[in-house]
């Protein structure tokens, strides 16, 4: 008989992800392709420091990161690609054969992807709702294609970022990509959505929801009353995790 081979870890990391798509999706895909020495699960960490405890799980090769660890996570890191230290966020960690933990960002391949596949010509300002780590992948993206942007929070900190009461009616006389980057409106508080002033949206907007648990959120259905072309987050999440995949198997 052969020596059986070793399991292979990996898992998602974040708090409160018990809807979490990443573990469904690979247990999946190692079913599809056969490929028995995987396995994947979810550790949800009410506390970030006990990641320590994730990082001792024998044969452990890599992690995705989600809300809200993305930028607090690269502290225990051993390094960060230089994309994802320009984006200030890592949802990808590799564990490398000599035991480094390496931080890479797939969402911002994953959200270029889906949105040049969705939107042939897109406007040249955005506005993107919150100020995580998936923000920062999203304005990564948007200021690599030139298009300018502004970031809406309930607490602007920087000149960057303005308030939602601060979003009158003329920022919206124009094209406009608007990108929600909150969890509002994620399973189970699926009628929750941005406070936008969603009576100023027209066919001349595009929204973008990186939410995708339900496809049609709140936040775009009120966008397709409105006329507004839409786009859901499914597409970048499966381009990030494959991408993810692809670091893990370097």
């Amino acid at each position: 008989m052969g020596k059986k081979r070793l399991n292979r870890q990996f898992g998602l990391i974040g708090k409160d992800i018990f809807y979490s798509f990443s573990e469904g999706y690979f247990s999946e895909k190692f079913n599809k392709l056969q490929i028995e020495d995987c396995r994947y699960r979810n550790y949800d960490l009410a506390q970030l420091e006990h990641i320590e405890s994730v990082f001792k799980i024998p044969n452990l090769v890599g992690l995705n990161v989600t809300i809200p660890y993305k930028e607090k996570v690269i502290q225990y890191l051993d390094s960060i690609s230089s994309e994802a230290e320009t984006i200030g966020a890592v949802n990808v960690i590799h564990l490398t054969k000599d035991n480094k933990k390496i931080g890479y960002n797939t969402d911002c391949y994953g959200f270029e992807k889906s949105l040049y596949e969705a939107i042939d010509v897109l406007p040249n300002k955005a506005l993107i709702l919150g100020t995580g780590g998936a923000s920062k992948a999203v304005g990564y993206v948007l200021k690599k294609n030139k298009i300018s942007f502004t970031f809406v929070s309930r607490k602007p900190k920087s000149n960057n970022q303005i308030s939602y009461h601060s979003l009158k009616s003329q920022i919206f006389n124009q094209p406009l990509l608007i990108v929600n980057t909150t969890p509002l409106g994620t399973v189970p508080d699926i009628m929750s959505h941005p406070p936008i002033p969603y009576q100023y949206l027209c066919e001349r907007h595009i929204l973008y929801d990186l939410v995708y648990n339900p496809e049609i959120t709140s936040f775009l259905k009120r966008g397709i009353n409105k006329g507004t072309k839409i786009i859901g987050g499914l597409k970048m999440l499966i381009y990030q995790a494959e991408k993810a995949w692809e670091i893990w198997n370097k």
